[in-house]
């Protein structure tokens, strides 16, 4: 059996001719923050939706903890430990900061959820991510960077072994995302899990993730220590340009 928490193999999808990914592999260790990085339209987003069952895979398979969940329905995989944010972020508008933890609580875990000790636990997860004083307030009343962060911790009251953040820092301003970025170097500690990272702030990228995978194309181009690959010449060339670079390095 793997040591890895999540095995990719030779994982590809198709939609008709055009391949989005194409015989992508990786394995996440415990406790990694892994970035993924990659043009828009690399397959970033495609591969989190195979992994966490939105889009079953043309061919290759998934392994969680050594066990194959290929193609299995999203809440199932959620339950066995799979959880994400999305880049457009998805909060219930009229509930309560509170309430949209709880959902995931409640579907989003195996085993059984008293309503009290899931309340409780709900709160946990908002003020671990800063927003205990705004657990009752709805989350349309709410800020970007809030509604973010609400979803964040819907995401962690699942108990992932693995959680997917799909561009958590999209859209923040700059205090904004010193915010949150002080919350994810934390994160591995204070919830145990597997981070793979979608984004493309490649200072928070570079100062924040133990190992960088780079698409494009739907293929894996490189894959290394955030030094490594940011001075590789086929990732400066088809992502992050000369300029980039320099403003990339911590």
């Amino acid at each position: 059996m793997s040591a890895a928490v999540l095995d990719v193999e030779r994982v590809t999808m198709r939609f008709g001719g055009l391949a989005a990914l194409s015989s992508v592999s990786l394995s996440l260790a415990p406790r990694e923050i892994v970035g993924l990085i990659g043009p828009n339209g690399a397959g970033k987003t495609t591969l989190f939706n195979v992994i966490s069952g939105l889009q079953p895979p043309t061919d290759g398979r998934i392994l969680l903890d050594g066990r194959d969940v290929t193609g299995r329905p999203p809440d199932a995989i959620c339950r066995l430990g799979v959880s994400r944010t999305y880049q457009t972020v998805r909060t219930f508008l009229k509930l309560s900061a509170a309430e949209n933890v709880l959902v995931g609580r409640y579907f989003g875990s195996a085993g059984e959820h008293p309503w009290r000790p899931a309340r409780a636990d709900a709160r946990e997860w908002l003020e671990l991510v800063g927003l205990a004083d705004r657990a009752d307030v709805a989350t349309r009343q709410l800020s970007l960077v809030e509604r973010k962060l609400v979803e964040l911790a819907r995401a962690l009251a699942t108990r992932p072994r693995v959680l997917l953040l799909d561009e958590i820092l999209s859209g923040l301003a700059p205090a904004e995302t010193a915010r949150v970025l002080g919350l994810m170097r934390g994160l591995r500690d204070r919830a145990d899990a597997t981070v793979l990272w979608v984004e493309h702030l490649m200072r928070a990228v570079a100062g924040t993730c133990d190992r960088v995978i780079v698409l494009h194309h739907g293929e894996k181009l490189a894959e290394g220590t955030p030094a490594t690959v940011m001075t590789d010449p086929a990732v400066i060339d088809a992502y992050l340009g000369r300029r980039s670079l320099r403003t990339a390095r911590p």
